[in-house]
């Protein structure tokens, strides 16, 4: 498996180049998760990868066709989302703000990685994440973490700065 540190190493230089801004334009429902809750990310096409929150975390749930469940460490969520309106049972409503670094993933990408039709790479959170051709790569303003966006997630959830 790749590492966090080897793609940032192969991808950043490729995102200064050829990278796009991108900022989230779809609102979330998030609440504090329960410490030791296993959350499995799954998008349209399946299976993305899986953490465990930790004392502090978010369960952010986007609010895409799939419905795809994430953890975030509670400074990045601070960072990342202001709250809109408090729903019940612990949700709220979260407008994101920021923006993002990414990139379109093509078979070249991969191939230099060694991979054909999907990568697994090492995620932030230190499970296994998958990347495919189509899907994006992104990098937040920090440049400190590499990790996929699935391609139809991608194209309902955020829009070119």
């Amino acid at each position: 498996m790749i590492t966090q540190q080897e793609m940032l190493a192969h991808f950043l230089p490729i995102l200064e180049i050829g990278g796009k801004r991108y900022k989230k334009k779809s609102m979330i429902r998030a609440k504090k998760a329960q410490a030791g809750q296993v959350v499995v990310t799954k998008t349209s096409d399946g299976r993305e990868t899986q953490n465990t929150a930790e004392k502090g975390d978010w369960l952010v749930e986007n609010q895409t066709s799939s419905n795809e469940l994430y953890l975030v460490k509670a400074e990045t969520f601070q960072k990342k989302y202001t709250l809109v309106q408090s729903l019940e049972k612990g949700w709220g409503c979260y407008q994101p703000k920021g923006e993002t670094t990414g990139l379109i993933v093509t078979d070249e990408h991969l191939e230099a990685l060694g991979a054909t039709k999907v990568l697994e790479f090492q995620a932030p959170w230190r499970d296994t994440m998958i990347v495919k051709s189509g899907d994006m790569l992104v990098v937040p303003p920090e440049k400190n973490e590499i990790y996929r966006i699935a391609k139809k997630e991608f194209g309902e959830t955020y829009v070119a700065i």
